[in-house]
């Protein structure tokens, strides 16, 4: 299967999600996990994180610091910030209010509408 790329409007959702549930990692290290999440299925282009990343970080979600990667070179680590910690509760649920929406589009037939 094609690797997809990463829809409008869900990576901010992914890395919010992604440095919850692991912790601070560097924009290489969220863009894998994303893809290994994902089972592979997605691909996470480095000239959509990175703005993606600077937008979070300006708008107080996540908060980064310079460090070592486990390559020995220096990179820039985030981390969820309590902020982020209660958008990405909103987010989540709004996603899952959405999904649920258009689950009921997709289902329906006529014989539902008369």
């Amino acid at each position: 299967m094609t690797k997809r790329d990463v829809q409008q409007g869900t990576l901010a959702l992914m890395v919010l999600k992604t440095l919850e549930v692991l912790g601070p990692l560097h924009g290489f290290g969220i863009a894998r996990r994303i893809e290994q999440i994902s089972g592979d299925l997605l691909a996470v282009n480095q000239g959509t994180l990175y703005p993606v990343l600077l937008k979070l970080e300006h708008e107080g979600a996540i908060a980064s610091e310079w460090g070592t990667s486990d390559n020995n070179r220096r990179a820039r680590f985030y981390r969820l910030t309590p902020a982020g910690r209660r958008r990405l509760r909103v987010e989540a649920q709004d996603w899952a209010q959405t999904t649920a929406l258009m689950d009921r589009f997709i289902a329906v037939k006529a014989e539902d509408l008369t």
